[in-house]
């Protein structure tokens, strides 16, 4: 007689369920929702979260849930709030303090008596058995894969926790999403959301891929730019000056070629006169892979290829703001300007030849030396 004119435990765990999938927000949230609310010209209702896992300093916020139209209340976060506010309503009559969460119980110890109550007062825990709810209306999960054209295939009882039902509500929204994060994450930040929830799931991972991808594109161009900028100061160049052929043996170097002086990784046409400045050079050796005075050779190749091994090292010891700003357009310019001159084969015997100690040490200041 009770549960005609009140909901009862039974009622909750499709309360729960539904509120979870249509509203996104976890069960701790939704065990909390507040009986306070204001509805905003009958298009949607207001509601002041309870957010536990935040902390004390961020455990509120508002949001705004659309209402729909009628007949679809199933379908809304506030259609479906504003219905079950109002299912529970004769129970919550009943109720000492006001609360969301109203339902008619029967104590098993004292089968004469009953009372109505907020469930989730006591504990939040409740003692929800979810297994007995799935059991009851016999739910069942997907049949094994390649099992599905047999006639006779069931799966297995259905599994139902609060986290899986979470994750598969998630999963489902971001795939809609085409594995955009950003616009799936609803009840919790990017991170969170892929971390706790997401970082299974084959399509937002692809989609994480293309923006790091992405990403890496941006800011490797954004530092090949740099050094043609840096480039085009300093001697008016597009490119650096690759020598890819030497001269041949026990012929005189051109007269252009005279003067040259060795740096750490390139050689130098005029250390004395530098193309912006008209004095002796005192720039960083780094500096030399955005200079008009640079020249680069077959011979530079292995101590090329040893600084970007130890470039690369550097990585797991700075930012990743901090390696592309001091590291990230002399890595461009040789990825870019440099090794595409050199043949595969030439490449690799740099490679084989390469020293040890790259010199970059010598570029940095003793105190940020590791």
């Amino acid at each position: 007689m009770a549960a005609k004119v009140f909901a009862t435990r039974r009622d909750l765990y499709p309360m729960l369920v539904l509120l979870m999938a249509v509203t996104g927000w976890n069960l701790e949230v939704i065990k909390e929702l507040p009986v306070a609310h204001r509805v905003i010209e009958g298009r949607a209702v207001e509601v002041d979260l309870v957010k536990r896992r935040r902390g004390p300093g961020h455990w509120h916020q508002t949001v705004t849930w659309e209402i729909g139209a009628q007949g679809r209340e199933l379908h809304t976060p506030g259609g479906l709030y504003l219905l079950l506010h109002r299912l529970m309503a004769p129970a919550r009559a009943f109720l000492q303090t006001p609360a969301f969460w109203a339902i008619w119980h029967q104590s098993g110890r004292q089968p004469h008596t009953s009372e109505c109550r907020n469930p989730f007062d006591a504990s939040l825990d409740a003692s929800l058995r979810w297994g007995s709810w799935v059991e009851t209306h016999g739910l069942r999960a997907d049949p094994p894969s390649g099992a599905e054209s047999a006639p006779d295939a069931t799966g297995d009882p259905l599994r139902l926790t609060a986290n899986r039902l979470k994750t598969s509500i998630d999963v489902r929204r971001t795939r809609q999403l085409g594995g955009h994060l950003p616009s799936a994450a609803r009840s919790n930040t990017t991170a969170v959301l892929f971390r706790n929830y997401l970082s299974g799931d084959q399509t937002t991972i692809e989609w994480a891929r293309e923006v790091v991808s992405e990403a890496f594109t941006d800011v490797e161009r954004a530092a090949y730019d740099a050094h043609l900028r840096a480039l085009r100061d300093t001697g008016g160049r597009r490119q650096l000056n690759i020598r890819i052929t030497a001269p041949p043996a026990g012929s005189a170097p051109p007269e252009a070629e005279a003067g040259e002086s060795e740096t750490a990784w390139t050689s130098c046409r005029d250390h004395s006169h530098h193309p912006l400045t008209g004095r002796r050079c005192g720039a960083s050796f780094l500096d030399c892979f955005h200079c008009g005075n640079s020249v680069i050779t077959g011979d530079h190749l292995p101590r090329l290829l040893s600084l970007l091994d130890s470039l690369e090292t550097r990585r797991s010891a700075l930012s990743d703001q901090e390696w592309w700003a001091r590291y990230g357009p002399v890595w461009a310019a040789i990825r870019h300007d440099v090794l595409p001159k050199f043949t595969e084969a030439e490449i690799a015997r740099a490679h084989a030849a390469r020293p040890n100690d790259s010199l970059l040490d010598l570029v940095e200041p003793p105190w940020e030396r590791t």
